[in-house]
């Protein structure tokens, strides 16, 4: 019997035009986006599908744009084949994606959810500006050697392991100046490619700490109920449904690794076969060929 798991992306996954084909062709998808810029208090629509990009690309800006686009096609998926929502059975989200599953595992209502996102980018956003800082996707090396490598570059910064994303593609993510020794001591151990994220700052480090702080008192008054999915955490890799665990989780994973590619695997060792990534971009497919080739996952695009 086929199990079906719904994956929900995360920031970088933006782009001018993004949601075009669902505003017009799905009204409960463009109704998101018509509440989106009741609460945010600007056109949300008009930003996704005309820029300018680099406001779209903004912290601020993005986490709800992304959250935004991935439940529109969240609802597209739900008229258009309303057989996989019923038969969903867990779901996960990378990063900023977790809030989108979230919702649509019924724990947090969608204005909630919006809202928590909002607070959570402006505060990433915040965090950020206060501290010079950045990520590096480094391809080709392994996790110890890694951690190895900060250790060698960190100097006293903040520089960390921050996502573990797949064999061969983690990020590191610290100051401004660590991310620089870090990226020359990476290609002399062989890296494949050392790419700068285009992010605002450090996250999920110390660095996001005071986000962490605002984020926390807007968890803390959130109506957060038991979801009716399991919902994988990026913190542990395992799944949950109580909101308790919920409110924890969330604020611990502004300061914590990211672990992507153990919780794809932990879905595939629970016989999860079928894999849909609803929202922009096809980046989770991507990764989770990478940790399982013969593994079958189709694009709900935004």
């Amino acid at each position: 019997m086929t199990r079906i798991a719904c994956l929900f992306p995360g920031q970088g996954a933006q782009f001018v035009g993004m949601g075009l084909d669902l505003i017009a062709d799905v009204p409960a998808a463009a109704r998101l986006f018509d509440q989106a810029s009741e609460i945010l208090g600007y056109d949300l629509a008009d930003l996704c599908l005309h820029g300018p990009p680099e406001r779209l690309n903004s912290t601020a800006c993005s986490q709800p744009a992304i959250f935004v686009a991935s439940l529109a096609a969240w609802e597209a998926l739900r008229v258009r084949s309303p057989e996989v929502v019923k038969q969903c059975q867990a779901m996960a989200g990378l990063s900023l994606g977790e809030y989108t599953a979230l919702v649509a595992a019924g724990a947090i209502d969608f204005r909630s959810g919006l809202r928590l996102v909002q607070v959570r980018g402006e505060a990433m956003q915040r965090a950020s500006d206060a501290s010079p800082s950045g990520m590096l996707s480094i391809l080709g090396l392994d996790e110890d050697r890694i951690r190895t490598l900060c250790d060698s570059a960190r100097h006293g910064d903040t520089l960390q392991v921050a996502n573990l994303l797949c064999p061969g593609n983690i990020v590191a993510s610290g100051s401004q100046d660590a991310c620089q020794r870090l990226a020359t001591l990476a290609e002399e151990a062989g890296a494949m490619k050392v790419i700068p994220l285009a992010v605002a700052g450090a996250f999920h480090t110390r660095l996001m700490e005071p986000a962490s702080q605002l984020l926390a008192e807007a968890v803390a008054d959130c109506d957060i109920r038991v979801a009716q999915i399991p919902v994988i955490s990026n913190v542990d890799a395992s799944p949950h449904r109580d909101p308790e665990a919920f409110r924890e989780l969330l604020i611990g994973q502004l300061v914590r690794p990211v672990l992507w590619e153990a919780s794809m695997r932990h879905l595939l060792q629970e016989r999860f076969d079928q894999f849909y990534e609803v929202g922009p971009g096809r980046v989770l497919r991507g990764l989770l060929r990478r940790i399982e080739r013969k593994v079958s996952c189709e694009c709900v695009a935004a």
